[in-house]
């Protein structure tokens, strides 16, 4: 199992398109980078983005409300942590 700075990183199977595959390839050069690292990022910063633009109008998710992103991705640990301080 390989560590990466703070957290730790799996390994997994994922189906790519070709294209998406054969651009990060060529970023990753570009970049002097590897695939993965560059799928990653690049994964990470949709995931942390606001969706299409909306910052102020509440979205819900069977009938939960979504709150705007912070730029974090939150895991499960962000949630405990949350969940101890408050006491739930």
């Amino acid at each position: 199992m390989r560590w990466c700075v703070s957290i730790r990183c799996m390994r997994t199977t994922l189906d790519i398109e070709d294209d998406v595959l054969q651009a990060a390839k060529e970023l990753a050069r570009y970049e002097g980078s590897t695939a993965g690292k560059v799928i990653s990022r690049l994964a990470r910063n949709g995931l942390t983005q606001p969706l299409n633009g909306e910052k102020t109008k509440t979205r819900y998710r069977n009938g939960v409300p979504l709150f705007p992103s912070r730029g974090d991705i939150v895991t499960m640990e962000h949630i405990q942590k949350i969940m101890d301080e408050e006491g739930i």
